[in-house]
């Protein structure tokens, strides 16, 4: 049985929550990976996991086995990254993970600038909506959107989101503008089940947050695919403010209802707590962290 390989495999099936989760997170076969956990606990001869439940549950004993395999594996990783020589000059391979969008928009132009500036570090730009385990999944740094829960994460702020309703002029000239949020029932709205809020559209209304279930003529799972119906004038869309920036600008889109906007959601460079960050890591968010806020607009600290 190789050893670190069978905790790799225990941290990410406590990490997602299942076998299955980390079968699929992993890309091995969920027997496999069942079998791996079950020698690893016949090899200690403990049980590790409780069994029958949706979720995993870990035993005592398998909590503390748990925390001591993930300083196990941190270490072993941290000893690589000195043979490698990353403490040393700024180079070796930086793993970004980032949205797709945002990442189109944001992140690759300041990437391309970095790589100008430090020949000797390789970034691996991993675009995916997906919520990746930067530990198990050897990720050097995310970008994130949203309130982040407690972690040992070492969180930056880059930037503030804004949930923006907007239509077209020909639209707003066809139907008028709105100017509270009970007046879009009489408009054709553009529904983006891609977000959360698909047709229950958030706003601030006397200080509190209160949905509204919006008349939706054309619904999408794309913000793509909103956006195109915005600009075509096929009604009044809410989209987020980073993707239609440059349609704001000109003039393509008009911004409605923006005193009743919902507070702005922040966006993060976050990566795991070391006892010492790499110094190609180091470099990038001293490099990165200024140009994205400048990018986004955010003068916050």
């Amino acid at each position: 049985m190789d050893r670190l390989e069978a905790m790799t495999i225990l941290l990410a099936a406590v990490d997602t929550g299942s076998l299955s989760a980390a079968s699929r997170q992993l890309g091995i076969p969920l027997a496999t990976v069942s079998r791996r956990v079950s020698e690893l606990e016949k090899h200690l001869g403990i049980r590790l996991l409780l069994r029958g439940h949706r979720k995993i549950e870990l035993t005592d004993a398998g909590r503390g086995y748990v925390a001591a395999c993930r300083r196990t594996l941190e270490d072993i990783a941290e000893a690589e990254r000195i043979a490698a020589g990353e403490y040393r000059a700024p180079q070796g391979e930086l793993i970004l993970s980032v949205p797709f969008i945002m990442g189109r928009t944001f992140v690759m132009p300041v990437v391309v600038e970095f790589l100008k500036t430090y020949p000797d570090i390789r970034v691996d730009v991993q675009m995916s909506d997906r919520i990746v385990n930067l530990v198990q999944e050897h990720v050097d740094l995310a970008l994130r959107v949203g309130e982040l829960p407690d972690s040992s994460m070492i969180a930056t702020r880059v930037g503030l989101i804004r949930q923006m309703v907007c239509a077209s002029s020909a639209y707003l000239k066809r139907h008028g503008t709105p100017k509270k949020p009970a007046d879009l029932l009489a408009h054709d709205c553009i529904a983006n089940k891609y977000f959360a809020f698909g047709e229950e559209w958030p706003f601030r209304i006397g200080g509190q947050l209160q949905a509204m279930q919006v008349p939706a003529r054309l619904s999408v799972n794309s913000s793509d695919a909103a956006l195109v119906g915005a600009v075509s004038g096929a009604g009044i869309a809410r989209i987020l403010s980073y993707h239609i920036a440059d349609q704001l600008k000109s003039r393509a889109l008009t911004a409605l209802l923006e005193s009743y906007e919902p507070p702005p959601t922040p966006v993060w460079l976050i990566h795991p707590s070391q006892r010492q960050a790499p110094l190609k890591l180091r470099a990038f968010l001293d490099f990165a962290v200024p140009r994205l806020r400048k990018r986004m607009g955010y003068e916050g600290a």
